[in-house]
């Protein structure tokens, strides 16, 4: 099965960081938000991406261009103009990077993309901004068992702002960052059948507009409930969060050993 991630927005919420890089390639712990992803799947043994490129999709290609000499110990001999490589690290991931245009939409990224798949295979789909403790495999098994086109991962988001419970003036619980009321939301990782591209009309249309309320309206979109850990990176203070988490060991998305 292949995954599909979104790579080609600017973010303009996280600008800190993104006027010098696509928002995926933004660093946790030193390596990209999209690598984590990469893992996330890659620990249920899906392997085999399809990257949609836009804003700097440049930066991304020389990456994975590079993937190999970045995790690999190397010795440069340069009269010989020579490379040696010892201990190698490589993923055993094949990655398609596709061009999908500077200003396309979601739902316009991902038709670009229809020729890279199988057309009797579902395959995933995500954002190139989000981070999950996700069981993939359930996820897969689930859109699998209903039959339908469509499955998207439904999620609580996570809390903002500390919440109180008072007794008059006097504080008597306080919890930060609490979950939200407990309303689900888009949280991406779908599993989606081929033929969902049908209801994309071009470059201009999101995702998140006439397809998914299509499939919605015609009983063929699925809600696979995770309870878990999730975590967009929306703003720099999500960046924050997200890397004091790693850097602490405390990264729930770190399925993978």
């Amino acid at each position: 099965m292949k995954a599909i991630i979104l790579a080609g927005g600017m973010g303009t919420r996280i600008s800190e960081e993104s006027h010098l890089r696509p928002k995926p390639m933004i660093e946790i712990g030193g390596r990209p938000i999209l690598w984590h992803i990469m893992k996330i799947y890659s620990r249920f043994g899906i392997n085999d991406f399809v990257v949609c490129l836009g804003y700097k999709g440049y930066m991304i290609k020389e990456y994975f261009s590079n993937y190999f000499l970045h995790n690999a110990d190397v010795t440069i001999d340069a009269e010989k103009n020579e490379l040696i490589y010892h201990n190698k690290k490589a993923e055993p991931w094949r990655v398609t990077l596709v061009d999908t245009g500077e200003t396309s939409m979601t739902g316009g990224r991902l038709k670009r993309v229809a020729p890279f798949l199988d057309a009797d295979e579902p395959f995933c789909f995500t954002y190139g901004d989000g981070v999950a403790n996700i069981d993939i495999a359930a996820l897969i098994a689930f859109h699998k068992s209903h039959g339908k086109r469509a499955t998207l991962t439904g999620v609580v988001p996570p809390g903002r702002y500390g919440s109180l419970s008072l007794d008059g003036d006097r504080v008597t619980h306080f919890i930060e960052k609490p979950p939200g009321d407990n309303t689900l939301i888009n949280g991406g990782f779908f599993v989606l059948q081929p033929d969902v591209i049908e209801l994309i009309e071009g470059d201009a249309v999101p995702w998140e507009a006439a397809p998914l309320e299509t499939l919605a309206a015609t009983g063929e979109l699925m809600v696979y409930r995770h309870t878990g850990f999730w975590q967009p990176m929306d703003t720099l203070r999500d960046k924050n969060h997200l890397e004091q988490l790693w850097s602490e060991g405390k990264a729930p998305w770190k399925v993978w050993a």
